[in-house]
This record gives structure tokens, C-alpha cells and sequence, in this order.
């Protein structure tokens, strides 16, 4: 998708559609109406552009070392952090919101696999014959 606005605005869909799935399956996370799940849309695509990023930094070592399951544990207490700072949004543990950020992360990963341009999978040799030399 070329268009930033439109990229942006697939990529709040994605995620809306991730935590409502994660309130649906997981019985510890509820949220009371539309208004508040476009709250905790705004607020976790926050956390995701500026918390994490330093999160994932600062906690690289411990990363590497747990071959990767560090994000995992990361994307939770990100998700644990909205459910405590967005009214009408619940989690009730640390293990509802572990399940919730990994159908959350889930969700994203095949929607954004889905959505994704289709890459040319033409050969090298007629790809370079397609260019017209002048």
C-alpha cells in the first residue's frame, strides 16, 4: 500500500480486529463498547511506536538469550499496561494478557501476510529483458 493514510488506517483495522478476537477467545480480557476499543487501538499503536522500540533496546540481551520469546513478553506488558490505563478495557492477569498479545500478534501477522503486495516471482533474466534501452 502506497498510501501512508490508508496503510495507517488498514493497520488500525488489523489490530482492532486482534484485540476484539483476544476478547472473544481469552476469558480474563473484556472492553465495553466500540468507543473504548478504538482507545485501546490508539493507545497500544502508541506503546508500539514509542515504548517498544526502547523496550526492545533495552532488553536485547535478555531477547537473544530467550531466542526471541522476550518480544512476546514485551507485546504483554504492553497489552497489560493499556487494560490498566484505558477505562472500560480489562485484563485480568499477566496470563490473560500473555494469551491476549500473542492472538493479538498473531492476528497481525496473518492479516499483514494477507494484505501484503505480491512480490514478482518472474525470473531474473525476464525482469532485466522488460527494461527498454535507448
Amino acid at each position: 500500500m502506497k498510501n501512508g493514510l490508508v496503510n495507517l488506517l488498514v493497520r488500525w483495522c488489523v489490530l482492532a480486529l486482534g484485540v476484539a478476537l483476544s476478547t472473544k477467545i481469552v476469558p480474563g480480557i473484556s472492553y465495553d463498547s466500540g468507543a473504548t476499543l478504538a482507545a485501546v487501538v490508539l493507545v497500544l499503536s502508541f506503546f508500539n511506536a514509542i515504548l517498544k522500540p526502547l523496550l526492545l533496546l533495552f532488553t536485547l540481551p535478555f531477547i537473544v538469550l530467550s531466542l526471541g520469546i522476550g518480544v512476546w513478553i514485551i507485546n504483554a506488558i504492553l497489552f497489560y499496561f493499556v487494560g490498566r490505563l484505558v477505562d472500560g478495557f480489562y485484563v485480568a492477569g499477566f496470563g490473560s494478557a500473555l494469551l491476549g498479545a500473542l492472538i493479538v500478534s498473531m492476528t497481525n501477522f496473518f492479516l499483514n501476510r494477507l494484505l501484503a503486495p505480491r512480490r514478482s516471482t518472474a525470473p531474473l533474466q525476464a525482469r532485466r529483458n522488460d527494461v527498454i534501452d535507448i
